[in-house]
């Protein structure tokens, strides 16, 4: 039997969501964010995981990382392409992980890419740079809309 996750990561807990290829649940709770944990709960299933998606916006690193250092297979969430199934009845973390669980299982799941973690402090500050030029950007345009006519 082959099994498709999906976890909705937020700040102090995450959804774990276990699908079947019929999309029938095996395996559905909140947990701790506490990898260990994680890992002891997923163990059961270890070997028919094809593949987990992860769905954050921030704070992914700890369990993208140590999944793929258990050996799991993981697919990090473009949460800004993912779409929303119209006949959904409910909108939950519940519900969203298995919809990633389900996208990841049809093989049409948004991915963003898991920088190797050597690249990722490089990646961090040149978000960091970009955001600080845009910051000056929309500074230095303020200045010129408060007073259209003159320039400084």
């Amino acid at each position: 039997m082959t099994i498709y996750g999906g976890i909705d990561l937020h700040s102090n807990n995450s959804f774990v969501v276990l699908i079947d290829e019929g999309d029938r649940v095996k395996y559905s709770k909140r947990l701790p964010n506490n990898l260990s944990l994680i890992l002891k709960e997923l163990e059961p299933y270890t070997e028919s995981i094809e593949g987990i998606a992860v769905e954050s916006t921030f704070n992914w690193y700890w369990l993208v990382d140590g999944l793929m250092k258990a050996g799991y297979d993981l697919h990090l969430v473009n949460t800004a392409s993912v779409i929303q199934y119209s006949g959904l009845k409910y909108s939950d973390d519940k519900h969203d992980a298995r919809w990633l669980a389900h996208l990841l299982h049809l093989g049409i799941l948004p991915e963003g890419y898991i920088y190797p973690k050597k690249e990722r402090a490089v990646r961090d500050l040149l978000r960091k740079r970009a955001l600080l030029v845009r910051q000056r950007t929309v500074n230095i345009l303020s200045k010129r809309i408060e007073h259209p006519y003159r320039w400084h």
